[in-house]
């Protein structure tokens, strides 16, 4: 989509948004630094391969301490709950809305922890204190795409409670641990699952199947805490009753059940967020939208273009009439006709409702400058808009199929969450 972004293919045959909750489910675990295997991933999103471990590398490290008295299972929960919120995000271009967990770092600034593929393509996230029955529609402070980290803000009230975070410099095999999640979606209270440690430095890769799309996750912890889908996002509790790691994926049977993010490493995610430190990786709010649906791709020729796009979309229809808008991305054809220019970025569909909508941008047509910038290709696209907050009036021009130019002012709205 542009914002432009790339395009996959979500399947919803009911008209009313489909609720799913999101979980990772890991496809190779290993320990960090052996060879994970010829081919490796594929990212939706790609970011430097020692992104994630600098990350991990660079998170507070503390001398271990004098070991605290194990609390109970009832205190730790008294302690943890309080902090614990249900995410919801509404995924309106793939009619459909996504659950997951987070926890409060900072009440009084409103700040929530949560991963990011809990919120990814989210056009609105609303958070539920369970605690306090009180509902708030949250703001995209940040992501790191590359921690699997987004933090959410929500206007502070007398009723929030921060997590008491601790360390996890010092987490070692067979530490007891108590998972808090949000199973299944459900809402209220959130489930408790008890477990222990029975690895540190993991690396996962893994995806969420009905999201359809695939991430490496170094340095992770795995348990034998049950975390289930609509867990993402919540926090892994050790005795002493601080959070020492971030929900993540589930486990695939075996003795290690979960894999959670360490603290540390979340929140040093969280600080680069916070300071709004722009990096490989690091996505600062979200992003001005266009509302175009465009392909992944460097080719200049539109034609090339098209042709990739009928690679990928194997099987697939391509409609020689297709619609000027479609309400999903999954209601999206490989145009049949293309514009006639020699380079720019191919419009694959156009969302119902956007400003390229509404300019008259169809299927097929071929953006050749916004700005005044040449755009030779659909990633420089998606690379220009992406650089716009919303709100921002571009001034578009692009070739139509039928070969006649036009041009545009077209008011950006917000963008999916990255």
């Amino acid at each position: 989509m542009s914002g432009a972004g790339k395009i996959r293919k979500v399947t919803s045959p009911d008209p009313r948004p489909q609720p799913r909750s999101r979980i990772l489910i890991p496809l190779l675990v290993a320990v960090l630094g052996v060879a994970l295997g010829a081919g490796g991933i594929a990212l939706l999103r790609p970011f430097g391969s020692d992104t994630a471990q600098r990350l991990a590398a660079t998170a507070d490290k503390h001398p271990a301490k004098t070991t605290p008295r194990p609390l109970s299972t009832t205190a730790i929960r008294a302690r943890i709950e309080p902090s614990v919120v249900d995410v919801t995000a509404t995924l309106t271009y793939d009619d459909e809305t996504a659950s997951g967990t987070g926890f409060v770092i900072d009440a009084r600034s409103g700040l929530i922890l949560t991963n990011n593929h809990v919120i990814r393509d989210a056009t609105s996230v609303i958070v539920t204190a369970p605690a306090t029955g009180q509902t708030y529609q949250a703001s995209i402070v940040g992501v790191s795409v590359p921690a699997d980290i987004a933090v959410l803000s929500i206007r502070p009230s007398a009723g929030l409670r921060s997590a008491p975070l601790g360390d996890s410099a010092p987490v070692a095999v067979g530490m007891p641990v108590l998972s808090f999640g949000n199973q299944a979606g459900a809402g209220g209270s959130p489930t408790v699952a008890p477990g222990t440690i029975t690895g540190t430095d993991r690396t996962i890769q893994a995806n969420d199947g009905a999201a359809g799309f695939s991430e490496t996750l170094h340095g992770m912890l795995a348990t034998t805490a049950r975390i289930e889908p609509g867990d993402s996002g919540g926090p892994l509790a050790g005795a002493a009753g601080t959070v020492i790691g971030v929900d993540t994926a589930a486990g695939t049977g075996g003795q290690a059940t979960g894999y959670a993010i360490p603290i540390s490493t979340a929140m040093a995610a969280e600080r680069q967020i916070t300071a709004r430190h722009r990096g490989q990786g690091i996505s600062l709010g979200v992003s001005g939208f266009l509302g175009v649906m465009v392909g992944a791709s460097s080719a200049h020729s539109p034609v090339a273009q098209q042709q990739q796009e009928r690679s990928i979309r194997t099987g697939a229809a391509i409609s020689p009439t297709p619609a000027r808008c479609v309400t999903t991305q999954a209601d999206a054809t490989a145009p049949a006709v293309v514009a006639p220019a020699p380079a720019g970025a191919l419009v694959v569909a156009v969302l119902c409702g956007t400003g390229a909508a509404i300019a008259g941008i169809g299927p097929g047509d071929v953006i050749t400058t916004v700005n005044r910038h040449q755009i030779d290709s659909a990633n420089a696209l998606t690379r220009l808009v992406n650089g716009y907050p919303p709100g921002r009036v571009l001034r578009v021009t692009w070739v139509t199929t039928s070969g006649s130019t036009r041009t545009a002012a077209i008011t950006l709205t917000p963008a999916p969450a990255v």
